[in-house]
């Protein structure tokens, strides 16, 4: 099979197309024929070196991506309620960026036929992390949350979740964005220096909890607008939580949580914007397009 993967750590440059085996399905397995496989932050750590801490030492080439859609054209025994032939939209811990991947059946859900395969490939990271982050900081009706980093994909997705539990919510985005969260139901602010002061001005009331998606300075901004630090949550400021004090994402991906979002998106209840799809062959640069930090929805790699 071909496959995005890259022999020793380094700069975007390292990834290449590779012919590589492809993986079988085992007992409770499923193969899945990949047409879509999103691209993300853990993905560019990976590819630098980073691997974490629950999965075992991984042997080169490695290929990164945890999160794709496409066709199952392999069941294991012991797999039910999966066929040959189904489409589906999944997660995995790695391997994602290949024309073959091979997970548990649970870990796998049933595609929409109104869900277009650049959305299904990226949906899972945005939608889990979203709803485990906003689950983690308890966010209740007529709250109001601070998310940061509000027109990425996780953010859009955290958006649209805390307005679907009654929250207020203010975003921070450059202007070229702010249309997009209005649409969203959010209220946006932009980034910057007086940054604590603009959103205590549109929340006169407090901010119960933040959501920081973009680190240094916004999370400076959360900690000094927030009263309870455990009510912030950071998904880039790793390093730091503990010493401050404030979560990081926790809890485990599932296929109904997957599964959810991905009909509500059929439904039109549901907005994920793909900013823009790279072929296989330029996986190096949707990877230099994550690592600008910027940008309106997700990236995502086609097949």
């Amino acid at each position: 099979m071909r496959a995005a993967a890259f022999a020793e750590p380094g700069g975007p440059e390292v990834l290449k197309v590779m012919e590589l085996p492809a993986p079988q399905a085992g007992p409770g397995q499923v193969r899945v024929r990949v047409r879509a496989a999103g691209v993300q932050p853990f993905d560019a750590a990976v590819r630098a070196g980073w691997l974490p801490p629950y999965l075992p030492d991984v042997a080169y080439p490695r290929i990164p991506g945890n999160e794709f859609a496409g066709v199952v054209d392999q069941v294991g025994p012991g797999v039910s309620g999966v066929a040959a032939g189904d489409e589906v939209l999944g997660f995995s811990r790695l391997f994602s960026y290949a024309e073959y991947v091979v997970v548990p059946a649970t870990d796998v859900a049933p595609k929409p036929a109104a869900v277009p395969w650049e959305v299904a490939g990226g949906l899972t990271a945005a939608v889990q992390t979203a709803e485990l982050a906003i689950d983690g900081i308890d966010l209740a009706d007529g709250e109001t949350l601070l998310v940061h980093g509000a027109a990425g994909a996780v953010g859009t997705a955290a958006v649209q979740i805390a307005r679907r539990r009654g929250a207020t919510v203010i975003g921070t985005a450059r202007e070229v964005n702010h249309d997009h969260l209005r649409a969203l139901g959010a209220v946006p602010v932009v980034y910057g220096e007086g940054l604590a002061g603009r959103v205590r001005a549109l929340a006169p009331g407090g901010v119960d909890a933040a959501l920081d998606g973009a680190g240094g300075h916004a999370l400076e901004v959360s900690l000094e607008l927030v009263a309870g630090r455990r009510r912030i949550v950071t998904l880039v400021e790793h390093g730091k939580a503990a010493q401050l004090g404030v979560r990081v994402v926790q809890g485990e991906r599932t296929a109904e949580r997957l599964g959810r979002y991905a009909a509500l998106y059929a439904e039109g209840a549901f907005a994920f914007p793909v900013r823009r799809a790279y072929p296989l062959e330029d996986a190096a640069g949707a990877h230099r397009e994550i690592e600008t930090g910027h940008g309106r929805g997700k990236v995502v790699l086609t097949l």
